[in-house]
C-alpha cells in the first residue's frame, strides 16, 4: 500500500481538539483499555501510560555515567559543564551558570519532513541527567488518536532550561508546537525553553571536511559512533504506519533504538563541541581550531579569538594566512591599524588566492586612507588587480573586489598622486 493511501486511512482518526472539553487529568489506575503485545514492550522497558480510556507508551533506559558512547563517556559531560562555568568567554552554546540536569537533548520521529498539522510527531525522545545516571524516555504514539495522553505524560516530566538538539530549531520544537496546538485545551502549555542547536556548530566546524552534515555522518566521522543494524530514518513513517495497522511493536523498537542512538549522540556531540571550543581537545585539527577561533571573532570576542587564533600565526600555510586574516580584520574592526596592516602584508607575502586578494584591497584602503601613503596603496590595489586578472573565478565579484572597483580604485590613486605636491 502506497504512503499516501495509508495517510488517508489514518485521517479519521487524527485528533483535532474540541477546546469546550475540560483539560484531561490522568487515570490514577490502569483502565480497561487493552495494550496490544504489553508482555514483549515490556521486555523493552516500555509502559502503558493511561489517560481518560486512552493511554500512550513510555520506554525509559537508564544509563550509568561512565557508559561510552562513542569517543566519550557520558561522565564527561559533566566535565564540560565544569568547563563552561569556569568559561569568561560568552557563547552561543554556553552553559555557563547551568547544572547539568538543566540541559534536555531532545528528538523527534515524524510521519514526514514537511511541516504544518499534517505531519505528525509519533515518538518524543529525551535524555537528562539524573544523579549519577543518564536516563533516557520515549513517549510513543500507539495511534494518532492518543495525541492528548502523549503530550499529557510528556509535559508532566519538563522540567529543564534548554534544549539540546539538531536542526531543532528549525524543525522538532516547531513540529512540536504545531502538534501542541491541536490538543492545547486538554493538556499543560508548552514551557519556554532556551536552545542549543548543534547543528549550526557542527556546520562552523566541520563544513570543511564533510560534504554532508547530518547527524549519522558526524557521529561516524567526528563523534566515534558506529550504528549497527540501525534502521533509516527515512523508513521510520512507513514503519509506523505498519505498526499502527498491525499492532506488532518489531519495527517500532528498531525506530526506537535508532531515536536513542540519535539522542546519546546529543550528548556526545555537546561533551566534543565544548571541548573543541574550549580548547580542551588536544587532537584538534588545525582547521578545527581556525573555525573556533574565527567563530569566537564573529561574536565578538576579541580575546578568546586572539588567544584561539594566535596558536595558528606562527605557520605560513593556508590555515595560518587564514587565521591571520581573521585576526587582521578584528584588528582594522578596533582601529589599531599598525597590528592590521602588518597582518595583512604577512598574508600577501605567504598567502594566495582570496585570501592574498583580500589582505591587497584592505591595505589599499588603509594606506590611502589611515596612513596617507599613496604610493603604498597604488602598489596594493595594482597587485590586486594583477592577483584578480590571472583567476578567472574571481572576474565577477563584487563589491571592493570587483574589477570595475579595483580600477575605478586605481584611477583614483593615481588621480591623488597627480596632485600631490613633490
Amino acid at each position: 500500500m502506497s504512503l499516501k493511501n495509508k495517510l488517508n486511512r489514518l485521517k479519521p482518526h487524527l485528533s483535532t481538539g474540541n477546546s469546550s472539553e475540560k483539560k484531561a487529568v490522568p487515570s490514577s489506575v490502569e483502565t480497561s483499555v487493552e495494550i496490544p503485545y504489553k508482555e514483549q514492550w515490556e521486555l523493552e522497558h516500555v509502559s502503558p501510560y493511561y489517560l481518560d480510556k486512552n493511554f500512550c507508551l513510555i520506554r525509559e533506559v537508564k544509563y550509568p555515567l561512565d557508559q561510552r558512547h562513542g569517543h566519550y563517556r557520558f561522565r564527561d559531560f559533566l566535565t564540560a559543564m565544569e568547563t563552561w562555568n569556569q568559561q569568561s568567554a560568552a557563547h552561543p552554546l554556553s552553559a555557563k551558570g547551568f547544572q547539568a540536569e538543566e540541559l534536555f537533548f531532545f528528538d523527534t520521529e515524524t510521519t514526514g519532513l514537511g511541516g504544518g498539522t499534517g505531519n505528525t510527531i509519533f515518538l518524543l525522545g529525551y535524555a537528562s541527567i539524573e544523579g549519577e545516571e543518564l536516563i533516557l524516555r520515549q513517549h510513543i504514539l500507539p495511534n494518532p488518536g492518543a495525541e492528548v495522553p502523549l503530550y499529557q505524560s510528556f509535559l508532566e516530566k519538563i522540567n529543564y532550561r534548554t534544549l539540546v538538539t539538531y536542526n531543532g530549531k528549525a524543525f522538532d520544537w516547531p513540529q512540536v508546537k504545531t502538534r501542541h496546538t491541536l490538543v492545547r485545551e486538554h493538556v499543560p502549555r508548552l514551557p519556554s525553553f532556551g536552545h542549543f542547536d548543534l547543528f549550526h556548530a557542527a556546520k562552523r566546524l566541520w563544513k570543511h571536511k564533510l560534504e554532508r552534515l547530518k547527524l549519522a555522518v558526524v557521529e561516524k566521522e567526528v563523534l566515534g559512533v558506529e550504528r549497527v543494524d540501525d534502521i533509516p530514518g527515512f523508513l521510520a513513517p512507513m514503519i509506523y504506519f505498519d505498526f499502527v495497522e498491525n499492532k506488532k511493536p518489531d519495527g517500532m523498537i528498531g525506530i526506537l533504538k535508532h531515536n536513542e542512538i540519535d539522542i546519546l549522540s546529543l550528548v556526545t556531540l555537546y561533551t566534543h563541541l565544548t571541548f573543541q571550543l574550549c580548547g580542551l581537545d588536544h587532537d584538534s585539527t588545525r582547521m578545527e581550531t581556525f573555525e573556533v577561533g574565527r567563530w569566537f571573532a564573529a561574536i565578538g570576542e576579541k580575546d578568546e579569538a586572539e588567544k584561539v587564533l594566535g596558536k595558528l600565526t606562527d605557520g605560513q600555510d593556508v590555515t595560518a594566512c587564514q587565521a591571520k586574516l581573521t585576526l587582521a580584520f578584528q584588528h582594522k574592526k578596533e582601529r589599531e591599524w599598525d597590528k592590521a596592516r602588518n597582518l595583512f602584508v604577512e598574508v600577501v607575502q605567504f598567502g594566495e588566492g582570496r585570501l592574498a586578494l583580500d589582505a591587497c584591497i584592505e591595505l589599499a584602503k588603509i594606506y590611502e586612507h589611515r596612513l596617507k601613503d599613496l604610493e603604498s596603496a597604488l602598489q596594493y590595489c595594482s597587485q590586486a588587480i594583477i592577483i584578480s586578472e590571472r583567476t578567472p573565478s574571481f572576474h565577477n565579484l563584487s563589491g571592493d573586489a570587483s574589477m570595475e572597483q579595483l580600477q575605478a580604485r586605481k584611477e583614483r590613486l593615481n588621480r591623488k598622486i597627480a596632485k600631490s605636491p613633490r
